[in-house]
């Protein structure tokens, strides 16, 4: 942050995008992506704000993933400690809404599908497009320049703050209602008692 604002007069922008996405299933695998996904995100928002407050405002975009926002998965695949830390990017990103009118800082989320880089892509292109129906895999992949110009996006638009920006990989970016309650497909599950019904 120093050396920002020492060499280019400030800091205006960060994009929270480091990311350590490996490790087990098991509890105990889930320490590095956590500290790196979720706590580096968190000490270097914190870290920016004084800065990003002395030049007048400025803007953090996180990067989250759609693999946050499943409720469970239908295939085997993804990594628990990963999506775990990319669910509390998008928290961070909606508790953190208020710095835009106290401290003129909007911080806002892309959460993206799959993106062709190595790997992801590596992984698809070794499937038939039956198998990538039969796996959950998306038809096409977001590209790189793609995703760069949604951050930009959410950087510049002083009307986004608190916001998250969905773009699964088939489908057309989308920005998730404020106050939406995530669970449109829930099902009625009778607790025995009537409790549930107290408040009709």
């Amino acid at each position: 942050m120093s050396f920002a604002e020492a060499v280019f007069g400030g800091l205006h922008v960060l994009i929270n995008n480091a990311s350590s996405p490996r490790g087990g299933d098991g509890v105990e695998d889930w320490a590095e992506p956590l500290e790196t996904d979720l706590l580096g995100a968190v000490y270097a928002t914190r870290w920016a704000i004084e800065p990003m407050r002395r030049g007048g405002g400025g803007a953090v975009v996180n990067i989250a993933s759609i693999s946050a926002l499943w409720h469970g998965r239908r295939t085997p695949g993804g990594l628990a400690g990963y999506d775990v830390a990319k669910a509390g990017m998008i928290r961070m990103t909606t508790r953190l809404a208020s710095l835009a009118e106290t401290e003129g800082i909007r911080v806002n989320c892309l959460a993206p599908g799959w993106i062709a880089v190595d790997g992801p892509r590596q992984y698809w292109e070794s499937l038939s497009p039956a198998e990538r129906v039969e796996k959950g895999v998306p038809s096409r992949l977001l590209t790189a320049a793609q995703v760069a110009e949604a951050v930009v996006r959410l950087a510049d638009d002083v009307s986004l703050a608190g916001r998250v920006l969905v773009w699964w990989s088939e489908d057309a970016p989308q920005l998730i209602q404020w106050g939406d309650r995530g669970y449109r497909d829930a099902v009625t599950f009778d607790v025995g008692d009537g409790a549930f019904r107290a408040s009709q």
